[in-house]
């Protein structure tokens, strides 16, 4: 049976909220064999485009990414997110690194088509690079993936990390045992956003639609949902969506969301 690997994204929150930070570093070192994390950006991008004076631009809930802004992502995510959380990591006795889609050309892109919403310099990925991505994992090396990738043209792109994680995951499915897991500051899929009872344990695609359907499900956590599914359908092993600190409660099963096919 192939070697299984964990692959890890926690949100945007997590990273807001360092007391959670360093509960789920502590959580993930003591993950056992290869392991990936992956990141959001938090709002750190968006404090310091606002001490810079950079104004910021949503289109529904997304950010449109210039170029003023891109340098700010690349600065944030890439740098002061991506190192402090490898630091942590190496602290814990992870031999971890810090990577962007350009390191290794482990992730290519494409600049989103500006049509019918231009979002600028942000990235729809193209391939990621199994084989390099395959041999960091067997030689004991944790990578850390900033939400960045490439166009291998030498520009860097502001990509979605949920979308990385589910790439990440897919690309090594047939070469590992795969559990994806989206980790954030909710119990895993509720009913209610305000109410962590109302979690949903289970659920399979015709679920989901009936969900989203009667708006149970909205905003962020359809594409999060969207890309889990799509990662059940390219070969990953199990997906799970819940709440970072719990992290050793989501791989036993315990808690969270699991999505499965069967109807």
């Amino acid at each position: 049976m192939n070697q299984t690997v964990n692959v890890v994204k926690i949100g945007g929150n997590i990273i807001n909220d360092p007391r959670a930070l360093e509960t789920v570093l502590d959580h993930f070192s003591n993950l056992d064999g290869p392991k990936i994390l992956i990141h959001g950006g938090g709002k750190l991008a968006t404090e310091l485009a606002s001490k810079l004076g950079v104004p910021q631009t949503m289109v529904q809930g997304r950010r449109v990414t210039d170029e003023e802004t891109l340098r700010i992502a690349i600065m944030v995510y890439g740098g002061w997110i991506n190192k402090s959380i490898v630091a942590g990591l190496q602290s814990r006795g992870v031999q971890a690194v810090g990577v962007s889609g350009a390191d290794l050309d482990l992730i290519r892109a494409v600049k989103r088509n500006p049509v019918p919403v231009d979002y600028g310099y942000v990235g729809d990925i193209t391939g990621v690079n199994a084989p390099a991505l395959t041999t960091l994992l067997r030689s004991g090396t944790t990578p850390v993936f900033a939400p960045l990738s490439h166009d291998g043209k030498g520009t860097l792109l502001n990509t979605n990390a949920d979308t990385i994680a589910y790439e990440v995951a897919k690309s090594l499915a047939t070469t590992f045992q795969v559990r994806l897991l989206f980790t954030f500051e909710k119990e895993g899929v509720l009913l209610d956003v305000s109410d962590d009872g109302s979690l949903v344990k289970e659920l399979n695609p015709v679920r989901y639609a009936e969900l989203r359907e009667q708006g149970k499900i909205t905003d962020g956590m359809i594409p999060k949902l969207d890309n889990a599914f799509r990662a059940i359908q390219a070969g990953v092993n199990e997906v799970i969506l819940g709440k970072a600190e719990v992290l050793p409660r989501l791989i036993e099963r315990s808690t969270g969301t699991r999505l499965y096919h069967d109807v």
